[in-house]
């Protein structure tokens, strides 16, 4: 593929300055050449059903409407429902010219088995009906039944991605929970593994198929130094940078980040150099882009937090709105990742748009009185 279609510079850049006159300084942010919206749409919820899917292309065109240019999903988010479903919503909002497909962060994941539409019959089965029979996955390969991350199976999944949305290029690609692996494998495996995926990756790049890859982890960058199912930062970097060289593509990492789980910002768990950081501070230094998943923590902070929060998060009418500005405004986020099928929850998060991130002082607040 020698012209793909992605987010570009120009574009985003183009995306920004016309919501200029009405969101806050701050909303939008440059990573990786490109501008940023600080809070995306993420797809994780929902039942596999066809009004859900119409209700997420719906948020999808109305996130676009209100300055959201980030769009995250994955190949098992409801059963490769809610790619599809993303990808209805952007092809008809650029068909209606509400926006460019240069404007637009599309972001996906691959890594865990997806099922077509619905659970089958069996799990097993189909696994072994539609990767291992056809030769794309080896046995070996499946840790704890669900997860793969060899190359054929992310360059299969990658492929049914693209078909999924609809596009011939998606901007960010991850690896979805690598540390999966290691309650299978020893870490020296692993790393093996995260080689190769890596390579096949960088490969995609050249092709066009994709702009910058990451990983998405849950535990793996929160987990104490020396766990066994921590991730290094650095070294993955230097990872890619073997396989890449100093213009390799790894360039994204996804983590959770709430006020319930603030490893984030507050772990000191992240060996760079001699120095010890915390992950978004380790990011910064390795050049690698944040962005921050569960800012609600599946609506488990979207109501009753503590009146300190209130005091510190000023201005809003929500705590699901204190919440999500809890997210942007920590220092080295790029972007919180909101679920968000329902419209009316478009809009009310996105009222945020139009209000500057907390200044530290007021951010810190938090951390004085909790």
């Amino acid at each position: 593929m020698t012209n793909p279609t992605g987010a570009t510079p120009e574009g985003t850049r183009r995306y920004s300055e016309r919501f200029g006159s009405v969101t806050a300084a701050g909303h939008f942010r440059r990573q990786q050449g490109l501008w940023m919206s600080s809070i995306g749409l993420g797809t994780y919820l929902g039942h596999w059903d066809e009004t859900t899917d119409r209700m997420y292309a719906e948020s999808v065109r109305r996130a676009i409407d209100l300055g959201c240019n980030v769009f995250d999903s994955a190949i098992n988010y409801r059963f490769q429902r809610s790619e599809r479903s993303v990808g209805a919503g952007l092809i008809e909002a650029f068909k209606s010219g509400k926006t460019a497909r240069d404007e637009i962060i599309v972001a996906t994941k691959g890594g865990f088995f997806s099922f077509d539409g619905a659970p089958p019959a069996s799990a097993r089965g189909w696994i072994r009906e539609n990767f291992v029979d056809t030769e794309i996955v080896a046995p070996e390969e499946i840790v704890g039944g669900s997860h793969c991350m060899s190359p054929a199976y992310l360059d299969n999944q990658l492929s049914r991605s693209l078909e999924n949305f609809g596009l011939d290029h998606i901007d960010i690609y991850y690896i979805h929970n690598p540390e999966s692996q290691l309650e299978a494998v020893s870490r020296e495996e692993f790393m093996k593994r995260i080689r190769a995926a890596f390579e096949m990756l960088e490969r995609a790049v050249s092709e066009g198929r994709i702009g910058i890859y990451g990983t998405a982890t849950w535990n793996g960058f929160r987990a104490a130094a020396g766990a066994s199912d921590g991730l290094q930062l650095e070294e993955l970097v230097n990872t890619a940078r073997e396989v890449g060289g100093e213009d390799h593509h790894f360039r994204v990492i996804q983590l959770p980040h709430n006020l319930a789980m603030p490893e984030a910002l507050t772990a000191g768990n992240q060996k760079v150099g001699s120095d010890l950081l915390s992950p978004l501070m380790a990011a910064e230094r390795l050049g690698i882009t944040v962005m921050c998943s569960a800012p609600m923590m599946q609506a488990r902070l979207a109501g009753n937090l503590p009146p300190f929060v209130r005091d510190a998060m000023t201005g809003l009418m929500t705590d699901a709105q204190r919440a999500i500005q809890f997210v942007r405004s920590t220092p080295g986020v790029t972007t919180a990742l909101v679920g968000m099928s329902q419209r009316s929850h478009v809009e009310q998060n996105l009222q945020l748009a139009r209000t500057p991130p907390a200044p530290v002082e007021q951010f810190l607040k938090m951390f004085s009185e909790s």
